[in-house]
């Protein structure tokens, strides 16, 4: 079948899915968390065969791996969407102009979502699940690294639709070819936005030769800076916890700034990276602290190239900087804007931090690591997007909506 006839019918799909009962959503999402808890043995078997083919020193390989207990997470997450507050219909805002004529601004599905990934199964189960719950029909681009376990999803998910009695084309799962890509990337009129999650050279490929609307969920070279005015206990806790809680994500941090009033706390900060075994790119100054105080096999001098890097493992960089206009401009320089953090106790330094830093998300004395729908309180999300067009940061439920006016009148007519 040709893609564009699949398409066809996932427009279709989307009409019948915009006038579900909000009931109906909520009991399919909750059949499909609770049928994926009891196909857990099916969807680690299809995970293996994807996991067999990847050297697990693979940075993507734990972003590919499915647990039992990653497993129940997604189907925990799914419930918790199932129970979220539909934004679909809301009243964004209300006037009735002089004439008489009433004016509401509605949120309204976008009708076809497009989703192009790599090796992430969980975004298979998350995406249909914010793009059910909105209403929207959703097209998935899955990446051959994770083919048997999308396979596995997909199944999943259209045994719960039809037993439902709704189509399947609701959620549609394309074949792994880079033609198939570009046909998507050019379907105007049967898919209304695409949203690209995975490297930059996947989300710069689709930036570039997509003819439909774009959200890009980007890289996460992310850092932290460390000022002279730091509480060393706080620095020590988010720079580990930035760095080791989970190092293939987008929001692990990447690179820690320091003040040079605080180089010789380098070795208090950096010994929770040590049992991690965190390889440290460190600048001349910051080498010299940490030399003698952190193991030598694990402590290299950074080069230029260090900087600007999302490393997806156990590896950072650390740039020393004599204040904060020089934190400031680094992280001008390098950042994705996606997540940028400042830890001190001078309340105007982490003003001037928050005002002048460019990134969807700006924390002070907190990990970057809480950038996540679920820590927002949004529900599982759908991408962290670091562009400023429509949606910015983690996107939940209400960044899958549109809207539209709706104008009431009584034989209203416009002279001149």
């Amino acid at each position: 079948m040709k893609l564009i006839d699949t398409l066809i019918k996932v427009r279709q799909a989307s009409r019948e899915l915009a006038l579900l009962e909000e009931k109906t959503i909520q009991q399919i999402l909750c059949d499909i968390a609770d049928s994926a808890v009891a196909s857990i043995d099916e969807l680690l078997a299809a995970n293996q065969l994807d996991l067999a083919r990847m050297d697990p020193s693979n940075p993507k390989y734990d972003r590919l791996q499915l647990t039992p207990e990653r497993i129940r997470g997604i189907a925990a997450d799914m419930k918790k969407v199932a129970e979220l507050e539909s934004p679909v219909g809301q009243v964004l805002s209300q006037t009735t102009r002089p004439n008489g004529m009433e004016i509401k601004q509605l949120s309204v599905p976008f009708g076809v979502i497009g989703i192009i990934y790599e090796a992430r199964p969980n975004v298979s189960f998350d995406v249909f699940g914010i793009t059910f719950k909105t209403r929207n029909a959703c097209v998935l681009k899955g990446g051959s690294d994770a083919e048997a376990t999308n396979i596995a999803i997909l199944q999943l998910i259209h045994r719960i639709l039809q037993q439902h009695h709704l189509p399947k084309e609701m959620v549609t799962l394309l074949p792994n070819d880079h033609e198939v890509t570009r046909e998507l990337l050019h379907a105007v009129g049967y898919v209304d936005l695409i949203i690209p999650r995975g490297s930059n050279r996947l989300i710069n490929f689709v930036r570039e030769n997509a003819k439909v609307p774009v959200i890009e969920t980007g890289a996460g070279i992310c850092h932290t800076y460390v000022d002279k005015a730091a509480d060393i206990r706080k620095a020590a806790a988010i720079v580990a916890n930035a760095k080791t809680r989970r190092v293939s994500v987008c929001n692990a941090m990447d690179a820690l700034l320091i003040h040079t009033d605080r180089v010789a706390d380098l070795p208090t900060i950096c010994q929770p990276l040590a049992a991690h075994q965190v390889i440290i790119y460190a600048d001349v100054a910051a080498y010299q602290a940490l030399a003698g105080h952190y193991p030598n096999e694990l402590l290299q001098p950074a080069l230029s190239e260090h900087f600007g890097t999302e490393f997806l493992a156990y590896k950072m960089a650390i740039k020393t900087v004599n204040n904060l206009e020089e934190a400031l401009l680094h992280i001008q320089t390098y950042s994705s804007q996606h997540s940028e953090s400042i830890v001190t106790e001078d309340k105007q330094t982490a003003t001037r931090f928050t005002q002048c830093v460019d990134a969807a998300c700006v924390y002070t004395n907190v990990s970057t690591a809480f950038t996540d729908g679920a820590q927002f309180g949004l529900g599982a999300e759908i991408g962290i997007s670091t562009q400023k067009l429509h949606a910015r940061g983690p996107m939940g439920l209400a960044a899958m909506t549109t809207y539209k006016w709706v104008i009431t009148g009584d034989g209203l007519t416009r002279n001149g």
